[in-house]
């Protein structure tokens, strides 16, 4: 049984300018005292071709963590843009925010990030380039986290033992967010993401799937404390 539940994540700040700093408040639980601090990390997807792209925005220490229900603000500086493809900073990416307990990652929160231009332009040429990056919005699909949870050891009790093959749950636009998978698979992104997902359509024209790699791992449905089990995906209750 995990040790650490995220109940809770609210996307501050949203949308806003590509510049302005992620900030995230995040409510979770902790069942019993820790022998550690936590570790958040925040992550940027810089790109669907190549994960060499992909930027930390934050790491850092939380502790120690008290029993009981907290909630802090995590912020994250925006990505540094000339780190960034020309042709990825519009359209369609990822933004990851993971914790961890002795360097074991044991919750992942996924969300789909659209960075559009706000100044008018010919939609046969594209926005000029090089881009001016004050007129790039960035907007989170707030309201369709996905979140995937990996067996750790918390100490002397071993990891949980996956009861079934990695199968991947999409949340249902009607329900309420946090969809939940457990998993024991290390990937990070999803391979074919829907166009209707985002609501945005494609990032290009090319015919490319929007986020090549894993944005979340596929797992069997365990019930935790603060989800319910509806159907095919798990909800917050």
């Amino acid at each position: 049984m995990a040790l650490v539940n995220v109940v809770n994540m609210v996307v501050l700040d949203n949308p806003t300018q590509f510049s302005s700093p992620f900030q995230f408040e995040i409510t979770f639980e902790c069942l019993q005292e820790l022998d550690d601090d936590l570790e958040w990390k925040v992550l940027y997807v810089g790109s669907a071709e190549s994960s060499t792209h992909d930027q930390v925005l934050d790491e850092i220490l939380v502790g120690p963590i008290p029993v009981g229900t907290n909630k802090f603000v995590l912020q994250a500086d925006a990505p540094d843009a000339s780190e960034l493809p020309e042709d990825s900073v519009l359209g369609v990416t990822v933004i990851l925010v993971t914790c961890s307990y002795k360097e074991q990652e044991f919750v992942r929160i996924g969300y789909y990030v659209n960075n559009e231009y706000s100044q008018p332009f010919d939609p046969e040429v594209g926005p000029p380039k090089p881009i001016h990056m004050p007129h790039v919005v960035r907007t989170i699909l707030a309201d369709k986290p996905r979140v995937t949870r990996f067996p750790i050891h918390w100490g002397e009790q071993p990891a949980i033992e996956q009861q079934s093959q990695p199968q991947l749950q999409q949340s249902d636009p009607m329900m309420d967010p946090m969809t939940s998978v457990e998993m024991d698979d290390e990937s990070r992104y999803v391979e074919n993401v829907s166009d209707d997902d985002m609501g945005y359509g494609r990032a290009s024209d090319s015919g490319t799937p929007i986020i090549k790699q894993k944005l979340l791992g596929f797992g069997s449905n365990v019930v935790s404390p603060g989800m319910s089990y509806d159907d095919d995906a798990m909800v917050m209750a």
